[in-house]
């Protein structure tokens, strides 16, 4: 259990998260993948790391549990600063990015993809942001990287999902493919990017960060006040106590 990392190929790092049943981080999860994807980057021998999880789903956020248990919000404060992180590394990782995504992607799991440079997804994956049913906001800087605006307004706003099949045609997901094809398929695409000279991969990685439209970090960064706000307020606590009702029937 954790967050691992291996190398299947030249050129080729996987970082592997893996928290049973659900993958929903505790604070130091988030801290320990921030930490895993920025080593890989660093390594000059690693060219593109894809990332993946084991079970099934790839991500369902952070750990709800962790946060009603933490005495002095120190779990909430713990949870935004380790998702921040996080999806920093994932965005700045010196090589590109590959998320490998089955099952459910929720919550802090948008964070991470939308970060990313390439989505391969499984045929039953799906995406969204249920944030507003447990009590929390965030993570529409990164939802807007995967959807139109005002899709991503509905979305956030119903705490609806959207398929990998969805996502495929609006452009964000690269291909899907059946579930037991997924890591080769995401292995497929980073051996065609580790192909290319790393000298020059990380040079185009920081070159298109340089020009997105949007400065993910500060974006999300204004979004955290909100969500720090709302975790404060009784409203949060009604609604996470009530998810944790519903998780322990």
């Amino acid at each position: 259990m954790g967050v691992s990392t291996s190398d299947p190929a030249q050129g080729i790092s996987v970082v592997t998260v893996d928290y049973p049943p659900v993958n929903a981080l505790p604070v130091q999860g988030w801290y320990d993948l921030a930490d895993a994807v920025r080593a890989a980057g660093r390594d000059p021998r690693v060219r593109c790391v894809v990332l993946t999880a084991a079970g099934r789903g790839f991500n369902a956020g952070v750990d709800i549990k962790e946060i009603r248990r933490g005495e002095n919000h120190e779990a909430l404060i713990g949870a935004n600063r380790g998702c921040f992180e996080a999806f920093a590394a994932v965005y700045e990782c010196e090589v590109p990015v590959v998320a490998a995504v089955q099952g459910f992607c929720l919550g802090g799991g948008i964070g991470l993809v939308g970060n990313a440079d390439a989505i391969v997804a499984s045929d039953e994956a799906t995406f969204g942001l249920p944030e507003l049913d447990r009590g929390a906001l965030g993570a529409a800087t990164h939802l807007a990287r995967l959807v139109p605006q005002h899709l991503m307004r509905a979305l956030y706003y119903t705490s609806r999902t959207a398929t990998a099949g969805e996502l495929y045609r609006h452009g964000s997901v690269w291909r899907v493919v059946p579930r037991d094809q997924l890591a080769e398929a995401a292995l497929e695409l980073a051996r065609e990017i580790a192909a290319k000279d790393g000298y020059l991969l990380r040079l185009a990685k920081a070159a298109i960060n340089g020009i997105d439209p949007v400065d993910v970090r500060r974006s999300y960064r204004f979004e955290q006040g909100f969500t720090f706000e709302a975790g404060l307020s009784p409203v949060a606590d009604r609604l996470r106590n009530a998810f944790g009702s519903r998780e322990s029937l």
